[in-house]
């Protein structure tokens, strides 16, 4: 199942890329990022643990690592952080992501794309659930984050 979300934002693609890396507030704009446990940071590689909430899925939901590794002011890719991490969802989906920044007039276009592969005995109950759901929370969130990086963008100026 794939969700490509594009979203023009009035930001430099740094300061959308910060946003997304500053895991804690970017959870202010994506409901599906809930309790944080821990983040770890070495250069351009981020991992942080937290208890994942997808639309319309029972909870609580076992706890994941995500990681997220970015290419300064271009873009960020994530994916379940590899073992140990995960033990539960790298055996059952394959999550990956990314959000994609390039330059346009008097801003930045983002693009957010999310791939998401659930092992074929889950498939019929779970993928069903996150197409019903998944799009509209996704638009929603770029919805949510424009508005938190463009206000934030206007008071620096």
């Amino acid at each position: 199942m794939d969700v490509v979300v594009e979203k023009f934002m009035k930001c430099t693609s740094d300061e959308y890329l910060d946003f997304v890396m500053d895991v804690e507030r970017y959870a202010e704009v994506d409901d599906k990022i809930t309790k944080i446990d821990w983040i770890r940071r070495t250069g351009n590689v981020l991992q942080f643990k937290f208890r994942p909430a997808l639309p319309g899925m029972p909870r609580p939901m076992p706890k994941m690592v995500l990681q997220l590794t970015l290419t300064p002011g271009k873009r960020i890719d994530l994916t379940l952080a590899p073992p140990p991490h995960n033990k539960l969802a790298n055996p059952v989906m394959k999550y990956t992501g990314s959000f994609v920044c390039a330059p346009a007039v008097g801003g930045t276009m983002v693009t957010s794309s999310t791939s998401l592969a659930v092992v074929p005995p889950l498939r019929w109950v779970i993928e069903p659930i996150l197409r019903r759901n998944l799009p509209q929370n996704f638009r929603a969130e770029m919805e949510h984050a424009k508005a938190y990086i463009e206000k934030l963008s206007a008071g620096k100026g």
